[in-house]
Order: C-alpha cells, then sequence, then structure tokens
C-alpha cells in the first residue's frame, strides 16, 4: 500500500479477511495515461501479486474493476489461498520465489 501511495495511487483495504484482500483505488497512478489502455495494469497485478506470493507462498490477482475500462474506481482482489472462490476467478496467479533468477 506504501508503494502504491508514493507512486500516487490512492489505494484503500475494503475488506481483509484469511484467504482475500481487496482494495480499492481512487486515482491511478499513471493519470489519464491508463485510459483504454488495459495493459498498464499489470504493474499494480505484479506488485501486490508479487508481494503477497513472497510473504504468504501464493497469490491470485484479479482486476474485477479498472479506470483504464472507464471505472470510476479501481476494485482489485488478491486471494492469498488457491481456494475454490480463487480459482474460479478470471486473475493471475503468483507464487513465492517466480521472479528469482
Amino acid at each position: 500500500m506504501d508503494l502504491k501511495r508514493r507512486i500516487q495511487g490512492d489505494f484503500y483495504i475494503i475488506e481483509q479477511t484469511n484467504d482475500r484482500i481487496v482494495l480499492g483505488n481512487r486515482a491511478c497512478p499513471f493519470a489519464e495515461k491508463v485510459i483504454d489502455c488495459p495493459a498498464m495494469c499489470m504493474m499494480t497485478s505484479n506488485v501486490f501479486g508479487s508481494i503477497a506470493a513472497e510473504n504468504v507462498g501464493y497469490a491470485k490477482v484479479e482486476l474485477q474493476e479498472t479506470i483504464a475500462l472507464g471505472a470510476l474506481e479501481c476494485r482489485v482482489v488478491v486471494y492469498l489461498k488457491p481456494t475454490p472462490e480463487a480459482e474460479a476467478s478470471p486473475g493471475r496467479e503468483y507464487f513465492k520465489g517466480e521472479c528469482e533468477g
């Protein structure tokens, strides 16, 4: 969260359980450059997914709503366990150590 604040995002926690964290974001760090360019949202997915996976071993990030695709705010779900809900999610999975050299 601190990293995203430092790069001008406005992320906040909507919900937090043992299985997942749901985040909102009122201001995209990429400002108007993100409009109609959802590929930029992969940076958000990668940051949250990598950090979560390094801490708990697994993460799956679902970008449910994005400013890039016209939503007023982003809604990001970070699954912390491979639950049935996570498996049904169209998000991207991350595993501890997957980016190590």
